[in-house]
């Protein structure tokens, strides 16, 4: 006969092992394109870790994983891809397209389920607005340091999407080295 506790430990067990666990990724380029060291991730633009502010949007920017850690201005819950959600658990927001006329900014915002929040992205290839799949989320050519040469940053708008433009429109996840 099992008692109270061992019959709530394990209905709570089964509870947790049934529930889906968030994978916390960083959302990358696949081409390094100019980067001296990690490549360029999705990233809160502006400010770094618990200090950035969603109101600044997304821009490419070096990628931390490889030094073994994932951080938090760079962190989205991958099971959120499949609703459409580009969301960054760290700051309840979710990635933004206010338009979908080339040159945007992605903006961040609380999650609403509304349209201009809807991405499509497998976690290998191209992103787009769910409104309009022609668009990509495209980094610039042009490179600028942030607080250290070793950090690179590239603006982040939606462009057509074009084969020829796929080392700046093509993304992958991944989780801390």
């Amino acid at each position: 006969m099992f008692s109270r506790c061992t019959l709530a430990t394990l209905f709570g067990a089964v509870l947790i092992a049934g529930t889906a666990m968030a994978e916390p990724v960083e959302i990358y380029l696949t081409d390094m394109l100019d980067n001296t060291q990690n490549g360029y991730c999705l990233d809160i633009a502006r400010a770094q870790g618990a200090q950035a502010n969603p109101d600044d949007g997304l821009q490419g920017h070096t990628c931390y994983s490889p030094l073994g850690e994932l951080m938090v201005d760079q962190i989205f819950d991958s099971t959120k891809f499949a609703d459409g959600q580009l969301y960054m658990p760290e700051f309840d927001v979710c990635a933004l397209a206010l338009s979908s006329e080339t040159g945007s900014t992605i903006d961040l915002a609380a999650c609403d389920g509304s349209a201009a929040q809807g991405f499509v992205f497998s976690g290998n290839g191209t992103i787009t607005p769910a409104s309009a799949p022609d668009m990509c989320l495209t980094v610039a050519e042009d490179t600028r340091s942030g607080r250290s040469d070793a950090n690179q940053i590239k603006a982040l708008t939606l462009e057509p999407c074009d084969a020829s433009k796929a080392a700046y429109q093509t993304w992958s996840t991944r989780t801390a080295s």
